[in-house]
């Protein structure tokens, strides 16, 4: 049986490279985190470092090898899960013998942990039997997961010369086999939407069905924004004969990486749907999941699997974490960009650290360099903007695009080309220049920013790891893209991990603002805003389904402010600050009421 965490957290994803190594950094304390096994160049890359610093074998993977991409994921976690459990048992040994240790690690852990009670106990009653604290350690500590992310809609084909390889060989598809074939007993984050083909392709892997035991080894987590979107995909997977393990619901605004807006359906009623509909959510796709499984003539659980939902998206306070966990019976919040001002956590270069430290609320913005066309949570003064501005300036606009990842746009290319590209930028450009006549001068500014502005994410996102290893970075410079959440704003020092963690659990204050807003009333601003500039920045006449969306948008918002409402009234949640909160929602119902379209 496996150990119930002791923590009531973990870190999301963040970029390709902000916590590409963030296991191995804190994992033996117990803390799960999440990889990106994104970008295998820079995972193999990772691998050589790792293996040199821990004295391990290493043979270089290259792209001569067939299913290089696959192997080099499989390799690189297996080579994760070694040395964490090597440093976990180490650890453990550690504890024993250190009373410094031991209380470090006791303040590491939330105050209403038996654990930490019964160490507690070891220490003040002065038990000093390393026998007895060893065993009580193997029962009740766990290492903290080794998750990995696969953002299902980057899965680009992959050719040999100018053959097309099959689709087992497509970017996200060899991702997955590479987890597949790995030893981790873990779960795969699934972002960015429902990819049909490649749920289809986890059928593949014996290790996402359960046992006899009614044991995974590998787990599925969706990331969704609501509970429409999870029934949805639930049920596709289970109808075959795959369980979903957790919903991990994510801010559609209030967080880092790429922005997915709902249609202004807010976080708190989203919570909320989830926490009434839990046990609706398992038997509906238990029912479909056992159908399936009869099929494929599979052991059958006699009972549903168990099922997490947790949430992340711009908590910041221990009392929005309390809040979180006790009003919707979460398992686990997700902290995600406080954490890139943690060394001891997460890879990020010194320069880019102290842009993080030093940032304010005016600094956070959402972007348009994705070449996926999505909103991009972006941050002013990156090097990534100095290098690409170079580039516009000397007529060079767009990236070599050396790894492709984002190569999704067939547009000009039956391969495929990268909106961040310079080949894509330089048709672009052309066409633009071609009709500039039939523009004004305001129009044919817009839309070539709109051409410019996008950057190389592939490269941009894995470069402060380079640079904070001391790792050689070839070709053209880019510079370093970072993707925090506005959150980011109230926190302005680098800390210890022991100091956020204490910040989590209350035991400390890292945040000095005292004028930041709760996580629900900043993201009820943010979706504000969002429909502001969508209705200020269109270009065309507006169409009748437009306005039926931003009906709809509006709409939402409104229940949500009405939810808001009702739910600060009959709580004690954020007591002091209420009047605060009844005249900010006001605020927002008027503004969002007085849009015009």
């Amino acid at each position: 049986m496996k150990i119930q965490n002791n923590h009531t957290f973990h870190i999301p994803v963040m970029g390709l490279a902000y916590t590409i190594d963030s296991p191995i950094r804190i994992a033996h304390f117990g803390i799960s985190s999440v990889v990106s096994i994104t970008d295998d160049d820079l995972i193999e890359k990772m691998r050589a470092f790792y293996s040199k610093k821990f004295s391990l074998p290493y043979q270089e993977i290259t792209q001569k090898f067939h299913d290089y991409r696959a192997e080099r994921i499989t390799h690189y976690l297996n080579l994760m899960d070694t040395i964490v459990n090597d440093k976990f048992e180490k650890f453990k040994t550690e504890l024993t013998e250190s009373k410094s240790a031991l209380e470090n690690y006791i303040a590491l852990l939330p105050n209403k942990s038996d654990v930490k009670k019964t160490l507690q106990k070891f220490i003040d009653e002065g038990i000093c039997f390393k026998d007895a604290l060893r065993k009580f350690l193997e029962k009740n500590s766990s290492l903290g997961e080794i998750d990995v992310n696969i953002m299902t809609k980057v899965d680009k084909d992959n050719y040999e010369g100018k053959e097309k390889l099959p689709t087992e060989f497509n970017d996200a598809h060899a991702a997955l086999r590479g987890f597949a074939n790995s030893n981790l007993r873990s779960s795969v984050v699934l972002s960015a939407g429902m990819n049909p083909r490649l749920y289809s392709y986890f059928e593949n892997f014996p290790d996402f069905f359960p046992n006899k035991n009614a044991f995974l080894k590998k787990k599925i987590i969706l990331k969704v924004s609501d509970y429409r979107s999870a029934l949805i995909q639930g049920s596709f997977l289970a109808k075959k004969g795959l369980w979903v393990s957790e919903y991990r619901i994510e801010s559609g605004l209030n967080c880092g990486g790429h922005a997915f807006a709902t249609d202004g359906l807010l976080l708190g009623p989203i919570l909320e749907e989830f926490k009434t509909k839990k046990n609706e959510l398992i038997n509906a796709t238990h029912d479909l999941f056992v159908k399936a499984l009869e099929i494929k003539q599979m052991p059958i659980p006699k009972e549903p699997l168990p099922l997490k939902i947790t949430a992340q998206g711009g908590v910041g306070t221990a009392e929005e974490h309390e809040f979180l966990l006790e009003n919707y019976n979460l398992e686990s919040v997700g902290w995600g960009s406080p954490f890139l001002l943690v060394p001891e956590a997460t890879s990020v270069d010194t320069e880019t650290r102290k842009l993080l430290a030093n940032a304010k609320e005016d600094d956070f913005y959402l972007s348009n360099i994705s070449p996926l066309g999505v909103p991009f949570n972006s941050i002013k003064g990156v090097s990534n903007d100095f290098w690409k501005e170079k580039r516009i300036s000397d007529n060079k606009a767009g990236s070599s695009c050396p790894k492709k990842f984002l190569a999704l746009n067939k547009q000009y290319d039956d391969v495929g080309l990268c909106t961040a590209s310079k080949k894509y930028q330089d048709i672009k450009l052309k066409e633009l220049e071609e009709n500039k006549k039939k523009l004004s001068l305001n129009e044919f500014i817009n839309q070539k920013s709109l051409i410019t502005d996008k950057a190389c994410l592939c490269v941009g996102l894995a470069n402060a790891s380079y640079l904070e290893n001391g790792m050689d970075i070839k070709g053209q410079q880019q510079g370093v893209v970072i993707c925090p959440g506005p959150n980011l704003a109230y926190f302005n020092k680098e800390v210890s991990l022991k100091e956020m963690v204490q910040h989590i659990y209350g035991n400390a204050n890292i945040m000095l603002q005292s004028d930041r807003p709760n996580l629900f009333i900043k993201e009820l601003k943010m979706y504000v805003d969002y429909l502001r500039n969508e209705v200020n920045t269109l270009t065309n006449d507006v169409t009748a389904s437009q306005i039926k969306k931003w009906n709809l948008y509006r709409n939402n918002i409104n229940q949500g402010i009405e939810y808001y409402q009702n739910l600060f009234k009959n709580t004690s949640f954020l007591k002091n600050n209420q009047d605060t909160i009844n005249q900010q929602l006001n605020l927002y119902k008027t503004e969002i009421n007085s849009i015009s379209y």
